[in-house]
């Protein structure tokens, strides 16, 4: 699903390297969590995924494609859903899917059955002619997850997509992406939430500092650093430092 070698990645002025070499791969049968504290590395790292920064070394690919020479054919098997709202405000909900899923190529009828679908699954129906900017922040972080969904992506990339929302969206989000998965889709997933992580992860990879600090199943992790939950896990190997 997921494989990354050595990659590096400086930002022009920065004084420290974003991507120190970091290096870690995922299967096509788990959810991934890509953890890590503030600065970590994590959007880098996904940017450089979906093709929109370039490492300055190193390699990545994803399902078997290589990111920068099979970019084109990449974007059209995953679907991205950005830690900002990906969405144009002063358009509806249905006008916003409805110009997305023509980016894609999909037909009309194709196109209307699933806005129609995900606005459904995701408890907008009645919101659907009402313009994104007056939607609160649980409905704008569910309308984000539709837009990557219209094409029905084999790999869903999620970068903290449950950042401000109420429990039950909260809750509502991680039940999609549980059954989402379990219909055959692969999904990488980041967030600040250990918790969530926890429930939500068959394996995860915390990174810091640009580099993997370690890899594997919650349960294999928290009895190797002999810790109750995974966010002690996450501070022991980290530190409580506090982050920018």
């Amino acid at each position: 699903m997921l494989q990354i070698q050595h990659l590096e990645k400086t930002y022009k002025n920065a004084v420290e390297p974003s991507l120190r070499g970091l290096s870690l791969s995922f299967s096509t049968t788990c959810i991934a969590g890509l953890l890590g504290p503030n600065g970590a590395g994590k959007t880098t790292t996904i940017s450089i995924l979906c093709g929109l920064v370039k490492a300055d070394s190193g390699a990545a690919s994803l399902l078997g494609l290589d990111v920068i020479k099979d970019a084109e054919a990449i974007k059209k098997r995953i679907g991205v859903v950005p830690q900002s709202i990906a969405l144009y405000p002063t358009l509806t909900a249905v006008e916003n899917f409805q110009y997305i899923g023509k980016l894609y190529g999909l037909s009309s009828s194709v196109l209307k059955s699933r806005i129609t679908h995900y606005l459904q699954i995701f408890g907008l129906e009645k919101s659907a002619q009402k313009a994104i900017r007056y939607y609160s922040g649980g409905m704008k972080r569910r309308a984000n997850i539709i837009a990557s969904l219209l094409h029905e992506p084999e790999l869903l990339i999620l970068d903290e997509p449950t950042a401000g929302v109420d429990v039950q969206s909260r809750n509502m989000i991680l039940q999609f992406l549980q059954e989402y998965h379990q219909m055959g889709h692969g999904i990488v997933y980041t967030s600040h939430l250990l918790e969530e992580a926890q429930q939500l992860c068959d394996e995860i990879a915390i990174i810091d500092h640009g580099q993997l600090v370690v890899q594997g199943r919650p349960k294999e992790l928290m009895q190797n650093q002999q810790a109750g939950s995974l966010e002690q896990v996450f501070l022991q190997l980290t530190g409580s430092s506090l982050r920018d």
